[in-house]
């Protein structure tokens, strides 16, 4: 991987079954291992479902940005049918099920409290759980952190990069429980019987401003605040949500980041140095 001095595009992924999907900041890729044990390629312009201003307002962002990475979904399982997206599982599947009759039973039988809304967002890390039990998608997990970081800090070795990012989506998972719980206390103690629709609007506030304390932490990198976010988010990927790749499915991963710079640069390769 070049080393020159030209800045580096901002990355995200998803890791799949079989492969890996990077996010750009105008394109996707994804590279996946086919049935008889070939790589297979495709790639395509993002949608944007609001471009300009929205997009960039604090509290719209982040929900605009992840709706935009669902979107690409289909696309990129349109294009390459060999994908197999993370969920593509009976018992992901099943798992989603009961997770959301236990957690709807919960909150029909159990009191509004701070304990009840916490099980509640225990229990509904339910399906990731089980879907992080398929060893090749944790390592294809691992896969995505390191060709992103060894990319971001020019590295050649990629085997050699640690598994875990910190721009992880895991760093998102305990803000938006404790967020989550607490307005949705807040709101059963403010509305005798809250609707879907005001549970959601609450789901959402949670969401948007986790990803608002993300983005800072982020940009705080270092700091003790930003530390004490993701840290929780480093023992998820460390214990859990990823595992050491094999070097066929870095070789995955790397075909992915190829087609990504193509797709974005023009050319496969990183832009000159300025």
């Amino acid at each position: 991987m070049s080393s020159n001095g030209s800045e580096r595009l901002r990355l995200g992924g998803m890791a799949l079954r079989n492969g890996l999907l990077i996010h750009g900041p105008t394109h996707w890729a994804a590279a996946v291992r086919d049935r008889d044990g070939r790589i297979q390629v495709a790639s395509e312009r993002k949608p944007e479902l609001a471009p300009g201003l929205v997009a960039r307002v604090p509290g719209l962002r982040g929900p605009v940005k992840l709706a935009e990475a669902m979107a690409v979904l289909p696309a990129a399982r349109r294009r390459l049918p060999a994908a197999r997206l993370p969920f593509e599982d009976r018992r992901v599947i099943t798992a989603t099920a009961v997770t959301l009759g236990v957690t709807a039973l919960l909150r029909r039988r159990a009191r509004a409290s701070a304990l009840r809304e916490v099980l509640v967002q225990a229990i509904g890390a339910a399906p990731a759980v089980v879907a992080l039990m398929d060893r090749d998608l944790a390592a294809y997990h691992g896969v995505e952190h390191k060709a992103i970081a060894a990319y971001e800090q020019r590295v050649d070795d990629v085997a050699a990069v640690p598994k875990e990012h910190d721009r992880c989506g895991s760093n998102l998972i305990v803000p938006m429980m404790l967020l989550s719980a607490a307005g949705t206390v807040l709101l059963e103690r403010l509305v005798e019987r809250p609707g879907a629709v005001a549970r959601a609007g609450v789901g959402l506030g949670g969401a948007s401003l986790a990803v608002e304390m993300f983005a800072w932490s982020d940009r705080h990198h270092g700091e003790p605040l930003a530390e004490a976010f993701h840290t929780p988010g480093r023992e998820i990927q460390r214990h859990l949500a990823t595992r050491e790749p094999t070097p066929e499915q870095l070789e995955v991963g790397m075909a992915a980041m190829a087609e990504i710079l193509r797709v974005e640069h023009g050319d496969g390769e990183l832009p000159p140095a300025a």
